[in-house]
């Protein structure tokens, strides 16, 4: 009788199932180059539209030009501030449209200096006048950014947040139910920041409808501090000087607020179960 063979020993394969957690594939390289192109050959069309729209604002006085710039401190919103306002007695449409776009903008690309024009906002028009066009420009300007992610944001997010959109899929499956008074609270309150909240919603499937409203109302309640603040925008010294106690405490006032119905709701679904 012959003797049966030796088992035969297993190559380890250098193509095995755990490559591709620690080298990029070819098409998620690509998928992610492509996404880089999409957002950068749209934001440098939206720079251009910008720039045309400030080229056809009104003749501005020399000593006024070096003023006209997104404000990075409190001191930038002051003097702008001072200028537009002036302006704004002969140029209220222009100068309306001008801060409209601009705070969209700096909201489709997530851009830091909206804060400043809020505050602003609060100092050059009418309190409701101000609340309502900050609520939506910010409403808009997130709308246009969760567009954006829908369109090519998918690849960069799972490239480089794959656990924070995977731990945020899961509170959002847990909300499905009460989803806009959910992201009505992630907006009053600083647990996720706007541009992942933006960036996200679409990839982890919120709805459109409900991520407009909920960024509409939730934005309303930080947007009434930072407009108040604006009325008395020459007394500030930072932009933290908005945000006392006082405001604080309203802040999550709010946001208990926010939770009421889904409290309810739960509550209301539990008896009837």
């Amino acid at each position: 009788m012959e003797d049966p063979l030796p088992p035969t020993e297993t190559v380890p394969s250098s193509h095995n199932s755990n490559d591709h957690h620690n080298f990029p594939s070819k098409s998620s390289s690509q998928g992610t180059k492509k996404s880089f192109a999409v957002f950068g050959g749209i934001f440098l069309l939206s720079l251009i539209c910008l720039a045309l729209l400030w080229h056809s604002f009104p003749n501005i006085e020399p000593q006024d030009k070096a003023v006209f710039k997104l404000p990075k401190n409190i001191e930038d919103a002051k003097s702008l501030g001072e200028v537009l306002n002036r302006y704004k007695e002969k140029y209220l449409y222009q100068v309306f449209a001008g801060f409209f776009i601009t705070y969209i903008f700096l909201q489709s690309f997530a851009i830091p200096g909206s804060i400043f024009l809020s505050i602003l906002s609060g100092f050059l028009f009418s309190f409701p006048v101000a609340l309502f066009t900050v609520c939506t420009c910010s409403a808009l300007g997130a709308t246009c950014c969760y567009l954006l992610s829908l369109l090519a944001g998918k690849p960069l997010l799972m490239k480089y947040f794959p656990e924070r959109v995977s731990d945020w899929t899961k509170h959002v499956d847990k909300h499905r139910d009460s989803l806009l008074n959910y992201i009505i609270f992630l907006r009053i309150t600083p647990f996720l920041p706007n541009w992942f909240i933006n960036l996200a919603s679409p990839v982890i499937g919120v709805p459109l409808k409900q991520f407009f409203l909920g960024t509409f109302l939730g934005v309303a309640p930080p947007s009434f501090v930072a407009i108040q603040a604006g009325t008395t925008l020459h007394q500030l010294s930072s932009s933290g000087d908005a945000f006392s106690w006082t405001s604080v405490i309203l802040l999550g006032i709010f946001a208990l607020l926010s939770l009421i119905p889904v409290i309810f709701k739960g509550r209301l679904s539990r008896k009837f179960d």
